[in-house]
This record gives C-alpha cells, structure tokens and sequence, in this order.
C-alpha cells in the first residue's frame, strides 16, 4: 500500500488516509497494518499524529515529523483555529443547515461526565429511492451533509447525527443495521460514508496558509451517484468545496 501525499514539508506531512485502517497499533485490535508503521516506511522517518481518524473514516490527516513540531499544531486544533469540513451521507432528510450542541461523553462508557460538543451542518442535497429498506416504508430517504465539527470529541459527528436519528450510512456503532446490510449486500458498499474533505490552517511554523484537499474514493462517489445526490451548484453556498461529478471524473 502506497499512500498519497497531500503536503509536506520540514516539519509536517499530510496524507489521504484510506478507508478501514487504524492509525496505531492497539492492544484490542488483531490488526496487522497501521498507518503510523506504513508512513514511518514510506518517507523513511518517524512520524507522530497530530490529530485521529476513525477507521472507517477516509480523508485529511496531518502528522508532525518530529516530537517538537506536534505541539505548535495541535494547539490550533485546540484554539479551533483549524477548518475542518466533512462529508456525509446519512439516512433521512435533514434541515437545511443547523449546529448539533449536545454534549458527549469523555470516552465510550456512557457514565463518563459528557463535555460539550458542538458540530455545524449543511444539507447540500437530499434524494428519495424506491427501496423497501427495512419494510417500514416503500422509499428510503437519504441526505448530503457539509460537515464542521466545532469541537473535536471522539466519534463525534457519528454521535451528533446519531443523535438526530439520521445516523451515517455504514456506521456500524451508532448507524442502522438494516441499512448498513442493504447497501453492503444490494449496493456492495460497506464502507462508512464519512470523509475528511479538507483542512485549512495556518502553518504555525512559518506562517503560510496550508489548505489540503482529499477526493472521496470510489465506494464513496458511487454511493453519491447512486443515491442521486450530487447537488446542484446553486445550492451550495459559499463554501470552498464544490463538489461535482466532473470535478471527479464519474
């Protein structure tokens, strides 16, 4: 496995984290390839996460070269000085946009003292198909979310939309199963359909505006395409990312 370089420099490298894999080696996990060992491979030197991704998740994720350089960084993600956007497919139709403030737990143990959370959203596009999904109604509805987490707890855009009773397609924690087994066996896409879109920081080394860019894989830009949800280009605001099947090559 070979991984694409968004950026790099001295101090930091950015990559496209594909889909399934963990960042690190863990003690629960029968893993055998982690991002941090492959990295470490590729560029021929240590690496160290300045941020995470879940699994499941695919997209924008920087890491620092040295012990050193991991500080200056994750203090912007800290001070929210970081951009973050994501995309989502979710079951449902959503508002037009809105911000999901509810708290959330510190870890997964739902008896943790929850700390606030707050997570930014913005329907792009919403599709009606004649799928029987479940049995419970004729059609399945589904949404195309914009993604800004204003916080940065764990899982937390799953947990947010969750919340809102229109979990994430694929999300095997907090989604639901029936629709999670109809797109893995009807649509052969198993995959969560969260990605980390993009990223923009200013390098708190030098001073220069970084702004990083992933494209979804295919699993992702066919569950868009089959589910009718590219949306129309007056609808989307004035966000940077402006997605459309040409910009990627359906």
């Amino acid at each position: 496995m070979v991984l694409s370089v968004l950026y790099e420099d001295e101090h930091y490298v950015a990559i496209d984290k594909p889909v399934g894999i963990l960042v690190h080696r863990t003690e629960i996990s029968g893993d055998t390839v982690f991002l941090l060992q492959q990295l470490r491979r590729q560029i021929g030197q240590r690496v160290y996460p300045v941020h995470r991704l879940d699994r499941g998740t695919s997209g924008v994720m920087v890491w620092a070269k040295s012990r050193e350089a991991v500080g200056p960084l994750a203090a912007l993600f800290k001070r929210r000085e970081v951009e973050k956007v994501y995309w989502a497919i979710v079951r449902g139709w959503m508002p037009d946009e809105g911000v999901i403030d509810y708290p959330i737990p510190a870890g997964l143990a739902p008896q943790l003292q929850p700390l606030p959370a707050q997570t930014a959203y913005r329907t792009w596009s919403r599709s009606e198909t004649p799928w029987a999904i479940g049995n419970r109604y004729a059609t399945a509805r589904f949404s195309f979310l914009h993604v800004q987490p204003r916080t940065g707890r764990r899982h937390q855009i799953r947990r947010h939309l969750a919340h809102l009773r229109h979990p994430i397609i694929g999300d095997r924690r907090y989604g639901d199963n029936k629709h999670n087994k109809f797109f893995k066996e009807q649509l052969g896409i198993e995959r969560l359909l969260l990605h980390a879109e993009r990223l923009r920081f200013r390098h708190p080394l030098s001073g220069v505006e970084v702004h990083l860019v992933a494209p979804p894989d295919d699993a992702f830009l066919r569950a868009l395409e089959l589910l009718h949800l590219w949306p129309k280009q007056e609808t989307l605001g004035r966000e940077g990312a402006q997605p459309s099947p040409s910009q990627y090559h359906l």
